[in-house]
């Protein structure tokens, strides 16, 4: 009888006649086996998924909704149109456009497949890791997806991709491809499409382009906002490399020739940025802000806002954006005056309005017209803040005071001989508009000490100046929005929230993460930040006399540069008490009598009543340097700093 013993097994494994490791080794011909198996199973899944996705219906750009920007109260502010688009054949494009294009973006387009596996490969890999999404699409690819599928940065969104992309491929020439892509590509500046493009930066047909004008345009294909060299110095210098080189990689790929491309050796600039009519006034301002805070919380694109379809409810009060556009407009008539004094020209304001108890930002002012100064002066990093940074100066100074034993002991033995602390001095100095115990206090604390507690309560690193011994007098440049921002937590005992522009968004009824209220984080003892609001409150005093407070016959916390600033801005940043009992000013040992109740600080009221910080300079459009302050408002105004606050009062004023 035979036994079974020598027969061969179907799967030999683990390995009959191998002991320890090499046992539980596969053989090659295992290995092979696996690999062989694997990929016809691949192949055999790939050929199903090929047969079961369909290339889809194109999609309609331009059939999509316009986006709706909501104020706070629910209402519409303004409804941005259809996409802007408008197809060509390519016989209207210059072949030297489409050399550049190509050169660009996909240099062996003509004779590949449609699909680039290393780039589909990259970007899984960094989907599934978590990682930033990767480029390196063919222009089919790229065509694919701005033509039938979503902007979804997913793998499914991925391998579709892939396959319409291979059937795409086989199904229409390159000519109808590329046509296609030329089309429905973002350009920037709210223009789809190449006709578009032609028209939004250089204000003439596709068919007129030359070769460097195209140069340019493929050269924003790569991200309008890192490209679209009119929105700032380091786009500018980025599209001016990006052009050179694209010049170049035709010469390499013999699309043009050296003589031609020795023809274009200066940088083909664009016609200045523009906004629609919808957008005049302050709208655009809000827009554009509003467009940031999105950008942050959700990481959407420019393009992807440009293609609709979103509700966007903004924080902004309608009736405050207006009062405070009506308070600028009021004083500049009254005070500035550019056709008789040199000095009033070129003169630019700024300001927001930020609510203490959640960090809203309910009001601005970017300027006289979005649609004429594009730069939004309520959120420029360009203006030094003067002798409106010292109150976070005497609040490290209070911070490390109430840390340090030994610094409490020598307040305790000052008080004890009747002499000013080094805080209370600096308080005063504060009040008295003086800058020498700010040097002193910045040496004695450490500029860094300063710098991040002024972080902290809601400046921007990136605002800071260099760490001199001016530091301490305002020679960072926050924005109006960082500057009121950080004042509040000054008026909410402590408390900071980081600026909003949008509660919520939606798109298609689903609303969108990432956006609402961000959370309150105590960055300041509630003492100290009562002390500043004490010492602001005879500021305010002092400033505004005292009605500073207007509406509510109270003083007001507030902060200012000071003729003695010498610098080329003028800031003041109030905030209107709202039930806050009636301090009077006081410095030194005076300070010890202003008493409030537990838990409420001088000026903060019920949290609802904004703290507003408004900004005055003057700049000369495209100018990279501010200009000298003296003069302006006349001679009685020294530097100006008493407009401000004049602007302050006619919008607290204002109904």
């Amino acid at each position: 009888m035979k036994g079974t013993k020598g027969r061969r097994r179907f799967l030999d494994y683990p390995r009959q006649g191998r002991e320890g490791p090499r046992r539980w080794l596969p053989s090659w011909r295992q290995w092979l086996g696996a690999v062989s198996l694997g990929i016809l199973g691949l192949a055999g899944l790939f050929v199903v998924v090929y047969a079961k996705i369909d290339v889809p219906d194109e999609n309609e750009l331009a059939g999509q909704e316009a986006t709706v920007y909501h104020w706070a109260d629910g209402s519409e502010m303004v409804s941005v149109g259809a996409v802007n688009r408008q197809n060509v054949t390519l016989d209207k494009v210059p072949d030297s456009v489409e050399n550049a294009v190509i050169a660009a973006e996909n240099a062996t387009f003509y004779s590949d497949s449609g699909v680039s596996f290393k780039g589909i490969g990259r970007a899984v890999v960094a989907m599934l890791s978590g990682g930033e999404t990767q480029g390196g699409s063919t222009i089919t690819q790229q065509y694919v997806k701005n033509t039938y599928l979503s902007q979804d940065q997913t793998v499914t969104r991925k391998v579709r991709e892939f396959i319409i992309s291979l059937k795409v491929s086989n199904q229409k020439s390159k000519h109808d491809i590329l046509r296609g892509y030329l089309n429905t590509s973002w350009f920037g500046r709210d223009s789809y499409g190449i006709e578009a493009a032609a028209h939004a930066y250089y204000g003439i047909d596709a068919k007129d382009l030359n070769p460097s004008q195209g140069a340019v345009l493929a050269a924003v294909l790569k991200g309008s906002e890192q490209y679209d060299p009119g929105l700032s110095k380091a786009n500018h210098a980025r599209a001016e490399a990006r052009w050179a080189w694209i010049l170049d990689r035709q010469v390499a790929t013999g699309k043009m020739s050296r003589k031609e491309r020795a023809k274009y050796h200066t940088f083909p600039e664009p016609r200045k940025l523009s906004k629609p009519t919808s957008q005049a006034g302050q709208i655009g301002y809000l827009i554009d802000v509003a467009n940031k805070f999105i950008k942050a919380g959700t990481g959407l694109t420019d393009k992807d806002l440009a293609r609709g379809g979103y509700h966007i409810h903004t924080t902004f009060d309608k009736k405050r954006t207006r009062r405070l556009e009506e308070a600028v407009n009021q004083v500049r008539r009254d005070k500035i005056d550019p056709k008789h004094r040199a000095a009033d020209t070129f003169v630019e304001f700024g300001a927001a309005s930020v609510r203490p108890k959640d960090g809203a930002l309910v009001a601005l002012y970017g300027g006289a017209d979005a649609t004429k100064h594009f730069s939004n002066n309520a959120d420029t990093s360009a203006v030094p803040a003067g002798s409106a940074f010292k109150p976070f100066v005497l609040a490290a100074a209070l911070q490390e005071q109430a840390y340090d034993t030994d610094e409490s002991e020598d307040l305790t033995a000052a008080r004890a001989d009747g002499k000013e602390t080094a805080t209370e001095e600096l308080r005063g100095a504060l009040e008295k508009a003086q800058n020498p115990p700010f040097v002193q206090a910045g040496q004695r604390i450490g500029l860094e000490r300063i710098r991040d507690l002024a972080v902290a309560a809601g400046l921007r690193k990136e605002s800071m100046a260099r760490l001199e011994q001016t530091f301490p007098l305002g020679t960072s440049a926050p924005s109006a929005i960082r500057m009121a921002s950080a004042y509040t937590t000054f008026a909410n005992g402590g408390l900071h929230t980081e600026p909003y522009a949008v509660s919520e968004m939606t798109y298609e009824g689903k609303k969108v993460p990432g956006l609402g209220r961000p959370e309150a984080e105590q960055v300041l003892d509630a003492g100290v930040a009562q002390e500043v609001s004490a010492a602001l409150k005879g500021v305010g005093w002092r400033t505004l006399g005292p009605a500073g407070g207007v509406a509510a016959q109270q003083p007001v916390a507030a902060g200012s540069t000071e003729p003695g600033d010498r610098m080329k801005s003028a800031w003041f940043i109030g905030s209107p008490p709202a039930g806050a009992p009636d301090i009077g000013p006081g410095t030194g040992a005076d300070a010890e009598k202003w008493q409030w109740a537990p838990g409420q600080v001088p000026g903060a009221g019920d949290g609802d009543e904004p703290t507003t910080a408004i900004t005055m300079f003057r700049n000369k459009a495209g100018a990279p340097e501010l200009l000298p302050m003296e003069g302006v408002g006349g001679t009685g105004s020294k530097l100006g700093t008493t407009i401000p606050p004049k602007i302050w009062q006619a919008y607290q004023q204002g109904s």
